[in-house]
């Protein structure tokens, strides 16, 4: 249900300051409503910021490609697999990039049309495969392997949706090795640097007309943008050495991903697209100039800025001298943060029990949640006013891979979600996923077949 309170007497005034602004006057709205009482652990989106970073990537590009150039901006719908996300995503002017059967199905429930779908996966079944091709989405085969079952799917007519091959072009690894797509490893695509592959490749393209795109996904959180770059130049270069064998423009599309790294260290949000874009002007002057359609696969850059997690203090203790602050956000909500801290550190903005920002002398305290494991902490030693108990304390920059990719540890339940947006009417609140019930998690967890192994 849909709520709005007023925030104070001058809201209107704060509502066009900034996502800071509108992500303070949502947290107090969201103590005063009671969003945190019945669960004390709550995500908030803000609906004005997602609309804005989808609105600065569609304009990065027209700005810069020729009149008339087919551009495709898809949200990799692994990075917020919530519907409504989609569905305003999907108004904004963006498709989605599924990897399985289940993001597909969140794609078709919001309404995306099929021809503005691109389906990627390093391990699509044939079922998979014959799903797409039956509904006209776009595929990106990962390997020969698939190629070959492609062959047999498509025969020799025309294809029914946009096919092309994705490349890894070998161009490096980022700070964070478990994410970076294109190293001379990696699991995904035709290792373009490996002997014979490139051959292969123009080979494939040459035999089967119905090829008619090529992929890479060489962006990722931690790689700089020169790098994320060169990834784009090698894909091109080997369209134009493609339609060069063929004797015609048989590569239209390129698609190219995604992957543009998010600043989790303050609200500041760089890179941007336009710096982006013009990283890809420098590298391949010719990937902009009308030559091919474009196709991209953004998720964390347009959500992750967007979301915030609030938390209960629910007690607070020390340990060694150190204080502690026990709160419900935990490895559940910040999986990789728990698992990862030095490769994913969050910030952590403290609240009083009203939900103004707090202040005070800063002491170094660890910000812990709920699970039981010693690793489960949000921060440690960070400096921040004392907390105490009926504090509430914000996680930002967790829209994308954080909530919305709930671990279940412990049986914890997955949080509400909910969207805000600020006006000169106060604060709305729309809910985007309720919590999740204790008897979801029985049903889940077999509570249906409790004897079958009796």
């Amino acid at each position: 249900m849909a709520a709005t309170t007023h925030a104070g007497e001058h809201e209107g005034e704060h509502a066009g300051q900034g996502a800071a602004a509108r992500r303070d006057l949502a947290v107090r709205a969201a103590v005063e409503q009671g969003l945190l009482d019945a669960d004390p652990l709550t995500c908030l989106l803000d609906v004005a910021g997602i609309r804005a970073s989808a609105a600065a990537l569609t304009s990065a590009f027209a700005n810069a490609v020729a009149p008339g150039t087919p551009v495709l901006h898809t949200f990799a719908v692994k990075a917020a697999p919530l519907v409504p996300v989609l569905r305003l995503l999907a108004g904004a002017g963006l498709g989605c990039e599924v990897a399985s059967p289940g993001e597909l199905a969140l794609a078709r429930a919001a309404g995306v049309p099929a021809g503005r779908t691109v389906l990627d996966s390093p391990a699509k079944t044939a079922a998979d495969l014959r799903e797409a091709l039956a509904l006209g989405i776009a595929v990106n085969a990962d390997n020969a392997q698939e190629l070959a079952r492609l062959d047999a799917l498509v025969g020799s007519g025309p294809a029914s949706s946009p096919i092309g091959i994705r490349i890894n072009p070998q161009t490096g690894a980022g700070t964070i090795g478990a994410l970076s797509t294109a190293t001379a490893t990696s699991k995904f695509g035709v290792a373009l640097r490996d002997p014979g592959a490139r051959e292969w490749l123009v080979r494939a393209y040459r035999d089967r007309p119905w090829l008619t795109r090529l992929h890479v996904h060489s962006g990722s959180q931690g790689l700089p943008l020169p790098l994320i770059a060169e990834g784009v130049r090698e894909l091109h270069a080997l369209a134009e050495e493609i339609n060069a064998a063929a004797g015609r423009r048989q590569v239209d599309t390129l698609d190219i991903g995604g992957g543009l790294p998010v600043n989790f260290a303050s609200d500041e949000q760089t890179p941007t697209y336009a710096q982006y874009v013009a990283a890809l002007r420098e590298a391949t002057p010719g990937l902009l100039d009308g030559s091919y359609g474009i196709v991209t696969e953004f998720g964390r850059s347009l959500l992750a800025k967007n979301g915030l997690v609030l938390a209960r203090v629910e007690y607070t203790k020390t340990s060694g001298g150190r204080p502690i602050a026990l709160t419900h956000a935990g490895v559940q909500v910040a999986t990789r943060t728990a698992y990862a801290p030095a490769a994913w550190p969050v910030r952590i903005l403290p609240y009083d029990a009203k939900g103004a920002p707090k202040t005070g002398a800063p002491v170094a305290q660890d910000i812990a949640g709920p699970a039981c494991f010693a690793g489960d902490l949000l921060a440690t030693a960070r400096e921040l006013p004392r907390l105490a108990p009926g504090d509430v304390i914000g996680v930002p920059d967790t829209g994308a891979y954080f909530f919305t990719a709930h671990y279940g540890y412990n049986s914890l339940p997955r949080p509400a979600v909910h969207g805000f947006a600020v006006s000169s009417a106060g604060v709305r609140f729309s809910l985007v996923r309720p919590a999740q019930s204790m008897s979801a998690i029985v049903a889940e967890a077999g509570g249906a077949f409790r004897d079958a192994l009796l």
